[in-house]
């Protein structure tokens, strides 16, 4: 059989949504508009598949996922990462460089991406290290990350501190086309704190992290990017005051970009109540107030994509008193459910921000493409409407806040390269050379 064709979809082309057929061949878009042979539907020597009342969009973009791999295997890996990717309609994934060890130099990167091709579901795309083993105190091996195909550099989970050395790495990288990425929070007003600084951490008698700690540094960033002229983005912001600050440095002409989560756009400081570990996060739950600003700055492109962080952890890991667990959520197969509840978008809003601009962001040439003729076959295919609660994951780890939450919106198939990578109606992951169904 050669080729699929995508019978009678919603298809997202540059011109906007159309109702077409959508055909694939050799790893790209063969042709797009009305292709079906015969009362039947069936054209001769290619797998029809109904996509009727659905939207065919270009797949997902993660900026922003910790596949954990190498070093911490029993959090999650590559191969079940990616799994968990398709599910949730990605086609690519930036994984970030907190391995153990850190992805700090290229063979590290280059270990990564093989690892992502070998398993063959989506494109894993490593971020690299902006100091050396994420210290802080001297630049990694910046060129040699370049060379091995690294585009965005942070060293997530921890602020570079020092101005001078982020500086230098912008220098570095503003000539070269590469983005730096932070984590923003300010060590000093962040220490001893584990959740939003507010009447919630105040009532728990838990130590706060208030929201200037994030706005302090990119102010700082902010100015720094306006001085080199670097390309600078902006990690899951949590707050209103974040978002007035890029829109001042925009209008100053800095090249600024930023991101947020799925979970910032659902929930507030109040979910830390219940003292349940899964609410614990980095940077934290903020307020009822901050959420409506989040929601608004992604309508309105103040912030330019949605990036899930997902961060998996074995269960004995969050089963601790809250304070004592690690930070973070899974996020990649609920990613466009979560977003396409909290906003109700129309499509073409919703790939903007989940596919078209991260794949611009992380100089993705070959996804985040309105579909069309001649592109690469990184596609999904989604139901808009379907009503559902996530109750199993994929990914090796299940520490999500939005397990048993009502959602509206699922995916049904995604393409890498023209490869069926996920269907739904298995209820796992199509087949790959390096992968067998991990919980």
């Amino acid at each position: 059989m050669s080729g699929i064709l995508l019978a009678g979809g919603g298809v997202l082309t540059p011109r906007g949504e159309a109702r077409a057929d959508v055909l694939i061949e050799g790893g790209r878009v063969a042709a797009v508009g009305s292709l079906r042979a015969g009362p039947d539907g069936a054209t001769a020597g290619r797998q029809v598949i109904d996509v009727s009342g659905l939207v065919v969009g270009p797949g997902f973009v993660d900026l922003h996922a910790h596949l954990r791999e190498p070093g911490q295997e029993w959090k999650e890996d590559i191969a079940s990462g990616s799994q968990a990717a398709a599910a949730g309609g990605f086609t690519a994934v930036v994984a970030m460089p907190n391995t153990d060890p850190p992805t700090d130099s290229g063979h590290l990167a280059r270990y990564i991406s093989d690892r992502g091709r070998q398993v063959g579901l989506v494109d894993v795309i490593p971020a690299g290290c902006i100091t050396m083993g994420m210290e802080g105190l001297r630049l990694s091996h910046l060129d040699d990350l370049f060379a091995a195909g690294v585009r965005v550099f942070t060293d997530d989970g921890v602020t570079v501190a020092d101005s001078g050395l982020l500086r230098r790495a912008m220098e570095y990288l503003q000539s070269r086309g590469g983005v730096i990425a932070q984590h923003a929070e300010d060590p000093g007003l962040g220490r001893g704190g584990y959740m939003h600084e507010g009447w919630v951490s105040s009532l728990l008698g838990m130590g706060g992290i208030p929201a200037l700690a994030e706005t302090v540094i990119v102010a700082r960033d902010l100015a720094v990017a306006e001085l080199t002229g670097a390309a600078y983005h902006v990690q899951h912001i949590s707050c209103a005051g974040t978002l007035d600050l890029i829109d001042a440095a925009r209008s100053r002409g800095v090249s600024v970009t930023a991101e947020v989560t799925p979970h910032h756009l659902w929930f507030s400081d109040r979910q830390v109540l219940s003292m349940d570990p899964v609410a614990k996060m980095y940077p934290p739950l903020r307020t009822p107030a901050d959420i409506d600003a989040l929601r608004d700055g992604l309508r309105d492109g103040v912030i330019d994509a949605v990036a899930t962080d997902h961060a998996p952890h074995a269960a004995h890991e969050k089963d601790v008193p809250f304070e004592e667990a690690p930070n973070g959520v899974t996020g990649l197969e609920t990613a466009f459910a979560a977003v396409r509840t909290a906003l109700d978008p129309d499509p073409g809003l919703l790939f903007e921000r989940m596919s078209v601009a991260p794949a611009t962001i992380a100089s993705l040439e070959r996804h985040g493409n309105w579909i069309e003729p001649g592109i690469p076959a990184n596609l999904v295919v989604v139901d808009w409407h379907e009503q559902w609660a996530p109750e199993r994951f994929l990914s090796k780890s299940a520490n999500s806040l939005f397990a048993g939450v009502p959602l509206a919106g699922r995916v049904r198939f995604t393409f890498s390269d023209g490869r069926l990578t996920h269907d739904s109606r298995l209820d796992i992951p199509a087949p790959s050379p390096d992968s067998g169904r991990l919980r």
